[in-house]
């Protein structure tokens, strides 16, 4: 029986984590998002109840956090956070 230790289990899931967050950011890229695109904002970035929608107002790529996105939602109000927090609408 091959059990894993807790260091080799938690280095597991950082590595697929990782995997996972590039894999997202290549496909937010490969789906050329640009400024004027609705998007929609999760409640983990928000603290809101729902997931906010609003328009792309800003793109860059942090070289700490890779692609952060800014939206501005009807109200005025401007989220912004890395791109794992928003889906295109």
């Amino acid at each position: 029986m091959n059990i894993a230790s807790a260091t080799e289990f938690g280095s597991n899931q950082r590595k697929y984590f990782e995997l996972a967050e590039k894999e997202y950011i290549m496909s937010m890229s490969e789906n050329k998002i640009k400024e004027g695109d609705k998007a929609k904002v999760s409640p983990m970035l928000t603290g809101e109840e729902d997931w906010i929608e609003g328009e792309i107002i800003d793109i860059e790529n942090n070289p700490f956090k890779g692609i952060v996105i800014a939206i501005k939602d009807n109200l005025g109000r401007i989220f912004f956070g890395e791109a794992k927090y928003f889906v295109l609408v």
